[in-house]
């Protein structure tokens, strides 16, 4: 394993691994609101946004639940690892982590794909300040109004268990306290907000103006 990047250490390979649901299987809850070309539209839309985002760790890898979203990855210059059972959340970043690993990840950011204000820039300010902590460290960026976490930075990239679902801030942030790897909220609106529910459509609606 290789040492944990610190201010005084040598800086570790961070992969940027973007979790993408298969698109005909996506944003289900926002069937009140949208038809089913407007949620995949919006997915892929979406998930271009976060593989560009990416692009700000050393290397990309898009965990993908479908062989169109695989396509996308693929054409966007990602890494792509397809999943041929997609299980939820948690075993795909599980998945990333893993193969992260066996590639020299010193540490990892699992990304959503469900951000539509997400850029570079915002990943590179997250990574920026992860590097300045020492020792293991896990950094959440949360979701808006749900306790959720649509961000997580991993060094190493086993630092923690997985916990993507309901409450999962508070989750990894109890998992961190009980291995002693040092917790820090990395907030950014342009990393609260994710489309899962119509009210979300209608908050990006009011941010756009």
């Amino acid at each position: 394993m290789m040492p944990p990047e610190g201010p005084t250490s040598s800086p570790v390979e961070v992969w940027v691994v973007v979790l993408i649901k298969g698109f005909d299987e996506a944003k289900q809850r926002l069937r009140p609101a949208l038809g089913p070309a407007q949620r995949r539209e919006l997915a892929e839309r979406n998930a271009r946004l976060a593989l560009a985002a990416a692009g700000a760790g050393d290397r990309v890898l898009a965990v993908c639940g479908s062989e169109a979203a695989a396509r996308l990855a693929g054409d966007a210059g990602a890494e792509v690892l397809l999943e041929d059972r997609p299980g939820g959340q948690n075993l795909a970043a599980r998945r990333g982590i893993e193969h992260a690993r066996t590639g020299g990840a010193g540490a990892v950011l699992l990304l959503s794909s469900d951000l539509p204000l997400v850029s570079r820039g915002t990943i590179a300010s997250m990574l920026a300040a992860a590097r300045r902590m020492e020792g293991p460290v896990a950094m959440a960026a949360p979701a808006v109004g749900r306790g959720g976490t649509n961000a997580l930075y991993l060094r190493p990239p086993d630092a923690l268990g997985l916990h993507f679902g309901d409450d999962s801030l508070e989750k990894f942030a109890r998992d961190a306290a009980d291995r002693g790897v040092r917790f820090e909220l990395y907030e950014s609106p342009d990393l609260a907000l994710d489309l899962d529910e119509p009210a979300d459509l209608e908050e990006l609606r009011r941010l756009a103006g």
